[in-house]
């Protein structure tokens, strides 16, 4: 920490101008990020550490000093312009897969959980958990999507009726597809962005 208080102070120092100084991004989160150390380091009348959820969050920002690098990379800036170049395909790919999520997991919950009463005179229905209980919501069926989808495949949920079963090969071959028709056109903007700036 000391190492990053010194660099802060000697940029400062070496800048042109004060108020220069201030006005670049980075300087105002290198400093945001080694603010929380020495707040921190003032026991403010015995606070409890969760008391500083603010400077937890100001910490984060050391992360985003990374982005500093991009400019002194041509890789990584080349990179940057075939995902710029490609934002329509993007774009699509983000709004095909939140269909499919939100499509998949309703249709997985209602399979997973088919047990519902029906209460006839009272004219109400009661939900009884399913044979599977971890569909419990749609929320938790799309992010069974989402994982299987993304063959990170996790194992915390698994469809255990027949029919879910089903469902679960056509989302994992259906995904697999519509994941990979995108790629390819994404990879051909890549190259065409990479040969253009290598020339």
């Amino acid at each position: 920490m000391a190492w990053f208080s010194l660099d802060i102070v000697l940029r400062q120092l070496a800048w042109p101008g004060y108020f220069k100084y201030w006005k670049n991004i980075f300087n105002i989160l290198d400093v945001c990020s080694v603010l929380p150390f020495y707040i921190s380091m003032m026991d403010w009348g015995g606070t409890e550490d969760h008391d500083y959820v603010v400077l937890r969050v100001l910490r984060l920002s050391r992360v985003i000093r990374v982005f500093k690098y991009v400019k002194h990379s041509e890789d990584l800036r080349i990179m940057l312009k075939a995902i710029s170049a490609a934002k329509k395909e993007l774009a699509i790919l983000f709004l095909v897969m939140m269909l499919f999520v939100v499509t998949f997991g309703s249709i997985m919950f209602y399979i997973e959980n088919e047990d519902a009463l029906y209460q006839g005179e009272m004219n109400t229905t009661v939900r009884q958990v399913g044979p599977s209980s971890e569909f419990s919501s749609i929320m938790q069926s799309c992010w069974w999507v989402i994982v299987t989808v993304s063959t990170v495949g996790f194992g915390d949920m698994y469809p255990v009726t027949l029919m879910g079963k089903l469902v679960g090969f056509f989302v994992i071959c259906l995904g697999l597809v519509t994941l990979a028709l995108p790629m390819t056109i994404i990879v051909t903007k890549f190259s065409l962005v990479y040969d253009r700036e290598k020339t």
